[in-house]
């Protein structure tokens, strides 16, 4: 097997004169520190990335469609692609026009910001399921709550023990309750971003969100697991209330909840123990801080009692 080339500085700029010409300007550097990046801001207008192997290349290919059939739901800015093709053999690249605004780590999400994320989940829900599968978008089936759960216990009484963790909250995931919160039979999957993280969500000054990036993890399942990522983002409440604009009910609130309750535990628990199940590259504080947010009371689980009949993901999707 050849080994895929690795990009340097020069590799970057020869690229982008050829695709900008006159008009390429600035500096070209990594995104990120490692050995082979394969993020570049170039100047202060454009971003490229570079598939480093075939697999991450056929991820890129099917991103590129995706965002085209997204960007006519959903109300925030897509990236746009300035240029794209193939930067060595079999592998590819997109230079992407850089959207203004500051990753969601660093700004906090304000009242219509939350209106934004309630709408970027209206619009996920309506991308037409049959066209997502002809792109290429995968279905995942929805993660067993239960098995989560008894992960998140033994990693809740770790982090207890660590002194990182209060067993002790009034908030508990019962054996009962998981059950309770699992997908209803016959429940219809949606398109699912799967990476609604800080660095994937561009806030403005004012906490609008303008932007959603990192569409290539794009599968068809649970929209819990995006409810689950937004709390660990922008904190339990915030989240909550944005699926429940979005005309969540309570069974798939809930479950993001506890999806990004579990998650947390779990994360850091193993980056604690050095295990590798933690998010690649996250910082000790960080995971402290989706802890502290997934774990943020909300008013639903106290409210809420569900029947074997309650609907389970909000207005039905439009026919595929």
């Amino acid at each position: 097997m050849t080994q895929a080339p690795t990009p340097t500085a020069d590799t970057v700029r020869r690229l982008v004169r050829s695709l900008l010409g006159a008009a390429a300007e600035g500096d070209v550097r990594p995104a990120a520190s490692g050995a082979a990046p394969a993020t570049w801001w170039v100047g202060t207008r454009h971003v490229l990335r570079l598939a480093p192997d075939r697999e991450a290349a056929l991820r890129q290919r099917r991103e590129l469609r995706l965002r085209e059939l997204v960007r006519a739901h959903v109300p925030v800015t897509v990236p746009t692609s300035v240029a794209h093709g193939e930067w060595a053999p079999g592998l590819t690249y997109t230079l992407d026009a850089k959207v203004a605004g500051g990753s969601g780590e660093d700004h906090d999400v304000s009242a219509l910001g939350e209106a934004d994320l309630a709408a970027l989940l209206t619009g996920l829900r309506e991308v037409p399921v049959r066209q997502a599968e002809t792109l290429g978008v995968a279905r995942a089936a929805p993660r067993p709550l239960e098995a989560l759960r008894q992960s998140a216990e033994r990693a809740g009484r770790h982090l207890a023990e660590a002194d990182e963790f209060d067993p002790a909250r009034p908030e508990r995931l019962t054996g009962a309750a998981a059950a309770q919160l699992g997908v209803q039979p016959g429940a219809a999957p949606v398109l699912v971003h799967h990476g609604l993280t800080g660095e994937h969500l561009v806030v403005a000054v004012d906490g609008r969100v303008r932007s959603v990036l990192g569409w290539g993890d794009a599968v068809l399942g649970d929209p819990a697991e995006d409810i689950a990522a937004l709390a660990l983002c922008v904190g339990s409440p915030a989240a909550v209330r944005a699926a429940t604009l979005a005309g969540y009910g309570a069974r798939p609130c809930l479950r993001g909840l506890w999806l990004a309750r579990c998650d947390a535990l779990v994360h850091l628990a193993d980056a604690l123990a050095g295990r590798p199940s933690a998010p690649e590259g996250a910082p000790l504080s960080a995971l402290r801080t989706r802890l502290r947010r997934a774990w943020e009371p909300i008013l639903l689980e106290r409210v809420t009692e569900l029947r074997g009949d309650d609907p389970d993901d909000g207005p039905p999707p439009p026919a595929p």
